[in-house]
């Protein structure tokens, strides 16, 4: 049967084998940059060490992200909850454990995702107000209480709006594996020892967090793509009308889908108070929130691309923690890569992405070629022009739920 005409092309699926060749394509280029530059940072174990940690928060929150828009709510009010867990699980860790800081984490950031729901689902306001709105209150509350309840430590301490420091969680190492991949990273073969340094970054002190985030991802696209409560929760995002006829308490799943968002969000904010610093402060989140749902949407609402989003990111941003000069480096990894991209856009008869592509590839060689660094700002500003560029690109691929943002109300069906 012909295809009529006017009908657009299907857009092909990154399957499983496609992402690993890509990942080993992007190993074997930044080993071949590392060679002839001399600079091997991009590979190094603590370099994806960083990364890491960084994608943990981002994964977290997209997390949340895919568990509420799967149900049909858009939850933009992901930061919000996020500031709710790191003031939640740094007074908890700082009061009790920093194991019950990561509950109380949680339980913040899922009351934050009842008060999403309430607005949202029981009462039909929009989504889009009711999370801006969440965004607002919670951390306005959560910098008031602590100024509030840690006053004298304020007054004493390291400064406003800080909590006391809470007792870190513990870090997971394999010994005998990790420094011997140290070693051979050390000597610098070509994609041997890069290859030894990315595997070395994921098993060198590994937070239980980090172990527990990836635990999370997996169990969360067995339970919604494999059980009953998955399909029935997913059917509410799709078609709820539909969902309802089939005798789905369609608000039932809906609250549960949205407190567990804000309950992820809250485990990646504690995650920010507890691993990546002990303590609360204002501003912690830095907007991963948004950066959560952001990978999200790159990953096409399905946790595996939610994943290679929030490593893709988390590497960008990690990039402000490292030397200047592997930030140098990444703009010939990336020209390169462009050029790579130029060509099979000319074999696919697509010629102005082509030319667009070619001119961008060799505006960042030149720029490669002509300075020795790049200046601070322009790092600090790296994973926020990578977000905006990675959906750019993947927009036209995106397959959202049918219903989601939609304001469902019960028996509008009938």
């Amino acid at each position: 049967m012909e295809k009529p005409l006017g009908a657009r092309k299907s857009i092909p699926k990154l399957s499983g084998p496609v992402v690993l060749l890509l990942v080993a394509g992007a190993l074997l280029l930044f080993s071949a940059v590392g060679i002839v530059t001399g600079n091997h940072g991009l590979t190094s174990s603590g370099q994806i060490a960083a990364a890491l940690g960084s994608a943990v928060p981002i994964a977290l929150a997209g997390l949340g992200g895919l568990w509420a828009e799967r149900a049909g709510v858009v939850n933009i009010g992901l930061e919000g909850m996020m500031v709710a867990g790191t003031f939640c699980g740094a007074w908890g860790g700082y009061l009790v454990s920093p194991w019950f800081g990561l509950v109380a984490g949680m339980i913040g950031g899922a009351l934050g995702g009842l008060l999403h729901a309430l607005v949202t689902v029981t009462f039909g306001v929009d989504h889009i107000v009711s999370g801006v709105g969440i965004n607002l209150l919670i951390p306005g509350i959560c910098a008031y209480v602590n100024k509030i309840y840690y006053k004298d430590y304020v007054a004493f301490g390291a400064g406003a709006n800080q909590s006391p420091p809470a007792d870190p969680l513990p870090l997971i190492t394999i010994p005998g594996l990790s420094s011997w991949l140290d070693t051979i990273e050390a000597h610098h073969w070509f994609l041997v020892s890069d290859l030894a340094g990315v595997v070395g970054g994921l098993v060198t002190n590994l937070s239980v967090v980090t172990v527990l985030a990836a635990v999370l991802i997996v169990g969360s696209y067995f339970v919604l793509w494999r059980t009953v409560f998955g399909l029935r929760l997913r059917s509410c995002g799709e078609n709820p009308t539909a969902a309802e006829s089939l005798g789905v308490n369609v608000y039932k799943y809906k609250y549960l889908a949205v407190i567990a968002s804000g309950a992820f969000a809250g485990l990646a904010g504690s995650y920010l108070s507890l691993v990546a610093a002990h303590f609360y402060k204002d501003g912690q989140t830095q907007g991963r929130g948004f950066i959560g749902l952001a990978a999200m949407i790159f990953g096409n609402w399905m946790p595996g691309g939610l994943a290679a989003g929030a490593g893709l990111f988390g590497f960008t941003d990690s990039l402000q923690l490292r030397d200047a000069d592997s930030v140098h480096v990444l703009l010939i990894v990336v020209a390169i890569a462009m050029a790579a991209g130029a060509l099979w856009q000319l074999y696919r008869r697509k010629f102005t992405g082509a030319a667009i592509s070619f001119v961008v590839a060799g505006g960042l060689a030149a720029w490669y070629a002509t300075t020795d660094s790049v200046p601070r700002p322009l790092i600090v500003a790296t994973p926020y022009v990578i977000t905006l560029v990675v959906l750019a690109l993947a927009s036209q691929r995106l397959r959202p739920p049918k219903a989601d943002g939609q304001i469902y109300r019960k028996g509008q069906g009938k």
